[in-house]
C-alpha cells in the first residue's frame, strides 16, 4: 500500500505586471515585508517550489525604486489584488506635454 499523496495549496500563476507582498513567507530576507511589481519569473533552474523573479521593488506611493532579481518560496507570494495606486507622473523637464 503507498501512501497518499500530500496535495500542494492552488497557487495562481504569477504575470508579468502583478503586484507581490512578500513577507518572511516567502524569504527569510524579508522580515520587513515589501511590495514589488513583477517584471518576469526567471527560467533559472533552483529548488522545487522556488523561484528566481525579476521584481520592481514600489514604495508607499506605488512608483518604483529599485530594480531587483529576488529568490522566492513559490507559496509564500502574496499576489494584491487590486493592485495599489499608482501616482501621476510628473513629465521630465523639457518633454513635450
Amino acid at each position: 500500500m503507498t501512501a497518499p499523496r500530500r496535495r500542494r495549496p492552488e497557487v495562481p500563476a504569477l504575470r508579468a505586471g502583478d503586484v507581490l507582498h512578500l513577507t518572511g513567507e516567502a524569504s527569510p530576507q524579508f522580515t520587513r515585508p515589501i511590495t514589488v511589481r513583477l517584471i518576469r519569473v526567471l527560467d533559472w533552474t533552483t529548488y522545487d517550489g522556488w523561484l528566481w523573479a525579476d521584481v520592481y521593488q514600489l514604495g508607499p506611493d506605488g512608483n518604483a525604486t529599485a530594480r531587483r532579481s529576488l529568490f522566492l518560496r513559490r507559496s509564500g507570494v502574496r499576489v494584491l489584488t487590486p493592485p495599489p495606486p499608482v501616482s501621476q507622473r510628473r513629465p521630465r523637464v523639457g518633454a513635450l506635454v
